[in-house]
């Protein structure tokens, strides 16, 4: 099977890793890529948000299966275009992926579906905006309605700072704040049936004790031994298959991964946010656990066979992924520095996502530079076994969490 990976971040290179170890897959490709995936991946340089470019270079490749990463490309409707040459794809269309290039939109679903969520209002002006708030209270959560790379959400008690973010953005949701310890899962569709993955945590902000702004994740962790039983089951019942039929009454069959992001609240599991793509850094500890072959998986959700296929299996032991991130991120984040120390130890290994190849040195180029993935029989070998590889890791200025999985 030929498979062709779009993206370039930590999430992609977890896809690869795991593609490359599928004996089903006799070449991968990735575009465009970055210093890490081009170890186990050729590499080809083309804009991942054009879907004539993506379809095209899939066609030159005569990919089986396309697998689409990250969320602009999905809403840009390269999974659309690559479909529409005749290629299976593992991501939604255009107009499914929506779920996440719109908070209201996603809003608009799970109230159709009856899905459990934070009450809400979609506000297009600061007056809306500050009556929501108003009449929500503290703690506020503030999110920007289009794409914003998992940044556009404030949560704050500043009452100032929430009416400043709305300001910025064009149209925002604005929603009461749910209590409880927060989970993500995913699910795998292909249209009809879904199935779910491991259930995993991440860390949004970028400072120990949950302190600082938030970012894109600074780190996960699996299993969750805390996690109520029959959870995963649970959130399926009653907001992945919803979900689903709801979309494809619409006549939007979801193919692809969707993300659940869910508040474990007093009165139960409350959808925080849908994604249309593998979270990150989740998908990279998820991943790790996944004893079932990837590829043959995606290429069941691609072609709407995904009731054919068997249970999934896991590896034993947990996964915990500490991300180490560049000097002032998630601000302005410096780039261009030399990275050292990737090599992998026994049980724990790196994995890219803001890298780049510069005369022969490995340099950062984001924000969240790259993941530590640990591994071990329990949480705490697996924790220290991240960590262990972290400390040997040298990148001018950079940052990490000390805090992750404890």
């Amino acid at each position: 099977m030929r498979v062709l990976v779009i993206g370039s971040g930590g999430r992609e290179h977890a896809l690869c890793r795991s593609l490359k170890l599928d004996p089903q897959v006799s070449e991968l490709h990735c575009a465009p890529g970055n210093a890490g995936i081009a170890e186990v991946a050729s590499l080809h340089d083309i804009v991942p948000t054009d879907p004539l470019q993506v379809a095209e270079l899939a066609e030159k490749l005569g990919a089986d299966l396309v697998v689409v990463g990250p969320e602009a490309p999905l809403v840009a409707g390269v999974a659309d275009a690559v479909r529409a040459a005749g290629i299976p794809c593992f991501g939604p269309g255009r107009e499914a992926a929506m779920i996440e290039g719109s908070k209201a939109f996603a809003k608009d679903i799970m109230n159709a579906a009856g899905v459990p969520t934070a009450r809400s209002y979609t506000c297009a002006t600061p007056e809306e905006a500050r009556r929501a708030l108003e009449e929500f209270g503290g703690p506020y959560v503030v999110k920007d309605d289009g794409l914003a790379a998992g940044k556009g959400v404030v949560v704050t008690g500043d009452l100032e700072q929430a009416l400043d973010h709305a300001r910025a953005c064009e149209r925002v949701v604005i929603e009461e704040f749910l209590d409880g310890p927060e989970v993500s899962l995913f699910a795998l569709c292909d249209g009809a049936t879904a199935v779910a993955l491991q259930p995993a945590q991440d860390f949004k902000r970028a400072y120990d004790g949950d302190e600082g702004p938030n970012t894109g994740g600074m780190g996960a962790y699996t299993p969750l031994p805390w996690a109520p039983e029959g959870l995963s089951e649970q959130v399926m019942r009653e907001v992945v298959h919803p979900t689903v039929d709801e979309l494809a009454r619409r006549g939007l069959p979801y193919n692809g991964v969707l993300y659940v992001g869910l508040a474990l609240t007093s009165k139960g599991p409350k959808v925080i946010e849908f994604n249309a793509r593998f979270g990150d850094p989740e998908t990279q500890v998820v991943l790790d656990r996944l004893e079932t072959p990837l590829a043959g998986v995606l290429m069941a959700c691609a072609t709407g066979t995904l009731g054919e296929q068997p249970p999934l299996a896991y590896r034993e032991g947990s996964a915990v992924a500490v991300v180490v991130a560049a000097e002032n991120y998630p601000a302005d984040p410096v780039k261009g520095d030399e990275i050292t120390g990737l090599e992998p130890t026994e049980h724990a290994y790196v994995l890219h996502a803001g890298t780049a190849v510069k005369d022969g040195r490995t340099v950062s180029a984001g924000g969240r530079v790259l993941a530590v993935v640990g591994t071990g029989p329990d949480q705490e070998s697996a924790r220290n076994n991240a960590y262990e590889l972290v400390g040997r890791v040298r990148l001018r200025g950079s940052h990490h969490r000390t805090d992750i999985a404890r």
